[in-house]
């Protein structure tokens, strides 16, 4: 007769916190090669019509979302913001 490899199964986060709460062991279910992600907060932004016409039309070209352009368009101004103060520091 064949033998089957027997499949282990990751248990869910909801066992391993149950674990956990039993105060059992459960370190061998973390690595730590992964990144913690930082929790989302939701913000309310106001903008003008124009500007949201202009990120739509963005989103359009892009074919992203109104939301995705916002966070791309931010992120890439943060970035430009750090930079120039980085030369600053070091000019």
């Amino acid at each position: 007769m064949k033998r089957t490899r027997s499949v282990k199964r990751v248990p869910s986060a909801e066992s391993i916190a149950r674990l956990a709460d039993q105060g059992k062991d459960v370190s061998r279910y973390f690595t730590n090669r992964g990144t913690m992600m930082q929790p989302i907060q939701r913000v309310n932004v106001d903008f003008t019509g124009d500007m949201l016409q202009e990120l739509d039309r963005a989103a359009s070209d892009l074919n992203v979302s109104r939301q995705a352009v916002i966070k791309v368009f931010l992120r890439q101004a943060l970035n430009q913001h750090h930079l120039a103060q980085q030369a600053r520091r070091t000019g």
